[in-house]
This record gives structure tokens, sequence and C-alpha cells, in this order.
């Protein structure tokens, strides 16, 4: 069963954007995409994929500090099966470690 994908979603994602702009091209890849300020562009088939970030406050634990982005996605002619396998290669490589 493939999961749903929405057209528009958002995410709080841990990192600095120093690594999040690392970890952006193997995500996208194999797809053509272009980087513009804190936004990229991302052709997917016939349709397109705009995701845009912005650095939050780091959130705190005790006296640890971890940074993190707010991430939007906006998928625009994707059908739903594709959206799901971006997502799939895309999380694959920009989930941090954990248990």
């Amino acid at each position: 069963m493939t999961a749903q994908v929405p057209e528009r979603f958002e995410r709080d994602m841990a990192g600095s954007e120093a690594d999040w702009l690392r970890l952006l091209p193997p995500a996208l890849a194999p797809h053509p995409w272009q980087r513009e300020d804190a936004a990229v562009n991302v052709a997917i088939g016939d349709g397109r994929l705009r995701i845009t970030w912005v650095p939050l406050p780091p959130r705190r634990i005790a006296l640890l500090s971890f940074p993190r982005l707010h991430v939007r996605f906006a998928f625009d002619g994707v059908p739903p099966s594709a959206r799901a396998a971006f997502m799939r290669h895309f999380d694959l490589h920009t989930h941090r470690g954990g248990g």
C-alpha cells in the first residue's frame, strides 16, 4: 500500500541550513532542480515541486541546542504515486538518526 502524500504540507525538520543544503542534492536526485535563495524548484515528470524553508529558533533540551528548519512542500501536477515515490526517496536522504 502506498502512503498518501498531500499536494501541500509542512514539516519541522532538524538540522541547520548548511546541513539541509548538503543533503538536498542526493535527496532530489535524479530530478532536475534549481535553487533560488531559500527555495528549490524540482521537475518531477510533467509536474513540479517547490520546497521552501525558513530557519526556526533552535530546540533546546537542558544545555543542548538543536538547529531546525520549517520546510514547506508544494507539488503541482504531480500524480499521487509519483509524490509518494519522491517522498520515500527524499526521506531516506534527509531523516536523521534516532532509535
